[in-house]
């Protein structure tokens, strides 16, 4: 039996109610595009266990309506779920939630609200050239934002030899940028988290100050070839998000 369209779909109001927010980010023509920014929601709302296994949506119509985008939309959403694994579509009887090893776009990103999910985007600070920790760097300093709220500080250090020339505005969603646009594809990751203080270039957007101790992610990240290619830093406020790493695998 669904559940009332106020309750099972909580995750998907969530998503849509942040899609407002995002015409306050800067260079908000990189966003992903709006059925992506749903899925990628309600992924994270999957993989966080807000929408449970089994769980009936609504009718798309109704949903649409309510949420006020095109049926389309919706739609293709719902198709890329689909395309993941993450919802049964049965004719004559409803779309259905199928909780798993959820993947996406966003996938290692670890960063969470508190009560779980919320969709990230990035604001570009800054993007040069520089010597180390790589022969030649591509040093990008990013704030992170969940569901609109910044939550994180991040400085990524890219291989100058595997991503030239690296153009900006830069995209939100980075891996998969790098992957469209020089076959770069990031195959493992290794995060060592930890407290940390504040860099001295945060922004005045951000909740912390400089030299505050917050949560802190050390991270080096892999090619399909093997090749070390990125390392990171991210600071992120313990109020505000937390660090989620999950393994439905068994021992």
């Amino acid at each position: 039996m669904a559940l009332p369209l106020g309750s099972c779909v909580s995750g998907f109001k969530r998503c849509i109610n942040h899609i407002s927010i995002l015409n306050s980010i800067d260079d908000v023509s990189q966003s992903l595009p709006l059925y992506l920014q749903i899925s990628e929601r309600l992924t994270r709302e999957i993989a966080a266990g807000r929408l449970a296994d089994g769980t009936r949506l609504p009718p798309e119509r109704d949903m649409a309506v309510q949420e006020g985008i095109s049926i389309g939309t919706l739609r293709k959403a719902l198709s890329e779920l689909e395309e993941r694994g993450l919802l049964e579509r049965r004719h004559g009887s409803g779309n259905y939630v199928r909780a798993r090893a959820a993947t996406g776009i966003y996938s290692f990103l670890r960063l969470e609200l508190p009560d779980g999910g919320g969709l990230p985007t990035a604001e570009t600070l800054s993007v040069k050239v520089q010597n180390g920790p790589f022969e030649r760097s591509h040093r990008i300093r990013r704030l992170r934002y969940l569901d609109g709220n910044a939550v994180a500080l991040e400085e990524i250090h890219l291989d100058a030899a595997c991503a030239e020339p690296l153009e900006t505005p830069l995209p939100e969603a980075l891996y998969r940028h790098y992957a469209e646009a020089f076959g770069l594809v990031i195959e493992r990751v290794e995060d060592r988290v930890s407290m940390a203080r504040v860099p001295d270039w945060v922004p005045a957007s951000f909740s912390m100050a400089a030299d505050d101790v917050s949560g802190h992610v050390a991270r080096q990240a892999w090619a399909a070839t093997g090749e070390l290619v990125e390392v990171s830093e991210t600071w992120f406020d313990p109020e505000k998000a937390r660090y989620i790493a999950r393994d439905s695998q068994g021992i």
